[in-house]
């Protein structure tokens, strides 16, 4: 029988609770929260490309490790999945949950690179084989590459990895259904959060093409 070593699944992002605004004078409506969702998106993004700085990018995609989730899911948690910010949250998360858990996302990218034929595992661009350094690495170079080179490159790799990802998810949740049909329920979930993150990047990478992600 096969063993594998899956940990935990992802946390569950830090959430900015509705009732902090409360603490604010006249509290702020949801289109006000979306325009400064929109507008923090907008300006880090022209800033950080504008002044053409690595270590600044070194500092931004760190910023979780030190800071936490929490002021980025502030900012961006709940802007449309096709959005500016929605893109830049999805991202942030999905480093994130790499960071959690790199063996466990190693694993299933590896498995999904393994059954996979289509070109995603090459666009994504992970080193073979695909361990935990290789996974880490990889969701930093996807990051990175949000604030330095080509942004539609960065959002066309994000949304390949989660596309080879949730078919290594699929593939050994199909393993695990009559031993273990708990965890294979738990992949399953697993990989339809990651297809619909790969089609929101996807689709957030043809709107930015045609510079029309707002």
């Amino acid at each position: 029988m096969k063993e594998y070593c899956l940990t935990r699944d992802f946390h569950k992002p830090a959430r900015y609770p509705a009732s902090a605004f409360e603490n604010i004078q006249g509290g702020i409506d949801p289109a006000e929260t979306s325009r400064i969702a929109h507008e923090t998106a907008r300006a880090l993004l022209a800033r950080v490309r504008e002044e053409d700085d690595p270590d600044l990018v070194t500092r931004l995609v760190a910023y979780t490790d030190e800071h936490g989730i929490d002021t980025i899911a502030e900012l961006w948690s709940h802007a449309t999945s096709r959005s500016l910010p929605g893109c830049l949250w999805r991202i942030y998360l999905l480093r994130m949950q790499v960071r959690d858990d790199p063996h466990g996302c190693g694993l299933v990218f590896q498995r999904g690179s393994e059954i996979l034929r289509t070109i995603d595992p090459v666009v994504a661009g992970a080193s073979e084989p695909t361990g935990p350094g290789e996974i880490i690495e990889l969701a930093d170079r996807i990051l990175r590459g949000v604030f330095e080179g080509d942004f539609t490159i960065a959002l066309d790799r994000a949304a390949a990895y989660c596309r080879v990802s949730a078919a290594g998810c699929t593939s050994i949740a199909d393993d695990l259904e009559s031993t273990e049909p708990e965890r294979a329920s738990d992949l399953t979930r697993r990989a339809l959060r990651l297809a619909t993150y790969a089609s929101d990047l996807a689709s957030a990478a043809r709107l930015w093409h045609r510079d029309e992600l707002d």
